[in-house]
């Protein structure tokens, strides 16, 4: 027997032992399974080095540490439930949505009362009323980005960072490995040399910022928390493109909001609940409280009600995607959805496909300008399927970024969840879940302002598209469930 027989055959038990892993230890979906499996068949070697790096579920260690730093103990729920009572006249303004609040609510997430909540349409307005907030902070400033570029956008977020750390107030950031490739590590430095404290989420293998085997599982959050009372989430990164600033994907429309309430406390304990896991940090719950991080809101901020759902690959439930599914399902009159990315999987489908079918009207928008072509090209061939079904599609001429979901009068949801499998089931993810019928008509004059800016796509759209287009829509959709 020849050395091919002997490669041969350990390519056939890597693979078999692969398959083993995925149904067994990571427990892969079956479209999950069968999409890698391609790769691994179609390209030899490659693809395994291919499936180490970007398909290789989180340990068991990694996923008991997640938990363990997590702050879910009684003293911290003991001294927090007094902060989200509701009055009687607020129950019931919200009896109607009694069942989707219990739906996020089993899911972890509480509901949060008398929240007033600005949402921005611009990076720029984002940017400049953080900066706002950063200056006039007293005592604490956590931060977390999946993107903290070292540009002028960047620059200025640092800079006021690092004063306040030098001015002595409590300075915490998060950056993700991934998401910061292009920020050299000396760029985070500055603020830990003015007294800040940085933590990186989920480093590299050795500080070698392309060899690491986590790079597939992204904190995809954009948190701000300041003095426990100002908080901020939503699609908008610190980087110049999110601003505008690149003509390739410009015009950038995006959606953030910030909140002043009890909507801030979720906010603030996802952030902890990260910094802990990245720190090693034990720090028990009554330091929090004696730091003023969880300040008793007051009841004058606003009339909005809030529930903060996260999701991630350290759970076996994808709470986002499952509570979205719930309000798709309970619409009783229009769902509009914006998204930069539409690659869903068939529970979502089965869920839009129920909504149409029962007279709810839906809109999807999506960019005309895309970013990465392969996902693209798998996001026309989902979109071109629900136009049969009565769906209207929108193209945005930009690059369209924000995450939200219009249900009806009086749900909308703003975060940092694109509408694919990726977010779904393997980025760390939040979204703000807002009961309001004043910011949802708010948001949906500015739908229809977006929709000034749109083509609207039919099948006739899909027809003139050229030849090579349609076959790699059809090429790239086989690898869905993967990217």
């Amino acid at each position: 027997m020849n050395i091919w027989f002997w490669v041969f055959i350990s390519y056939i038990l890597i693979n078999f032992f692969l398959m083993v892993s995925m149904i067994f230890f990571e427990r892969k979906k079956l479209t999950s399974i069968i999409s890698w499996m391609t790769v691994l068949t179609f390209l030899p070697w490659v693809g395994f080095l291919i499936y180490l790096i970007f398909g290789s579920g989180l340990s068991y260690r990694v996923r008991r540490l997640l938990h363990r730093y997590q702050l879910f103990d009684l003293e911290f729920d003991d001294k927090t439930k007094t902060y989200f009572k509701c009055d009687k006249a607020l129950s019931q303004k919200l009896k109607d949505d009694k069942d989707t609040i219990q739906c996020a609510t089993n899911y972890g997430s509480v509901l949060c009362p008398y929240n007033d909540i600005k949402i921005f349409l611009n990076g720029e307005d984002k940017v400049n009323a953080l900066l706002k907030d950063i200056e006039n902070a007293k005592k604490t400033i956590n931060i977390e980005y999946y993107i903290f570029s070292d540009d002028s956008t960047g620059k200025r977020v640092m800079n006021a960072l690092i004063k306040k750390a030098r001015e002595g107030v409590k300075v915490k950031l998060i950056f993700d490995s991934i998401g910061c490739l292009g920020a050299p590590r000396r760029f985070f430095k500055k603020l830990e040399k003015a007294g800040g404290e940085v933590g990186e989420f989920f480093p590299p293998f050795m500080h070698l910022r392309l060899f690491n085997l986590k790079m597939n599982y992204r904190n995809h959050k954009k948190i701000v928390v300041i003095d426990g009372k100002v908080g901020y989430t939503g699609g908008i990164n610190i980087r110049d493109d999110h601003m505008g600033k690149k003509k390739k994907v410009s015009p950038w429309r995006d959606t953030h909001v910030r909140i002043t309430g009890s909507g801030v406390i979720p906010l603030q304990r996802l952030f902890l609940n990260d910094w802990r896991f990245v720190k090693n940090d034990k720090t028990p719950a009554e330091e929090y409280f004696k730091q003023k991080m969880f300040p008793k809101p007051s009841k004058n901020n606003g009339d909005a009600c809030v529930q903060v759902i996260s999701s991630g690959p350290d759970s076996t439930i994808q709470e986002i995607k499952e509570t979205y599914i719930k309000l798709i399902t309970n619409a009783k009159k229009s769902i509009l959805i914006q998204t930069p990315y539409f690659i869903p999987d068939e529970a979502f489908l089965t869920a839009l496909r129920i909504a149409i079918a029962s007279g709810v009207k839906i809109k999807i928008m999506v960019p005309a300008k895309p970013d990465y072509k392969s996902i693209y090209y798998v996001t026309l061939s989902y979109l071109k399927d629900l136009i049969d079904l009565g769906i209207e599609v929108y193209l945005y001429n930009g690059f369209l970024h924000a995450k939200t979901l219009v249900v009806d009068d009086d749900k909308l949801s703003i975060g940092t969840c694109n509408l694919d499998n990726r977010s779904f089931q393997l980025n760390f993810e939040d979204t703000v879940l807002i009961y309001s019928k004043q910011l949802n008509e708010e948001y949906k004059k500015a739908y229809e302002d977006d929709m000034k800016n749109c083509i609207l796509a039919d099948q006739t759209y899909f027809k003139k598209k050229k030849w090579l287009t349609k076959f790699l829509q059809a090429i790239f959709r086989l690898f869905a469930p993967i990217l």
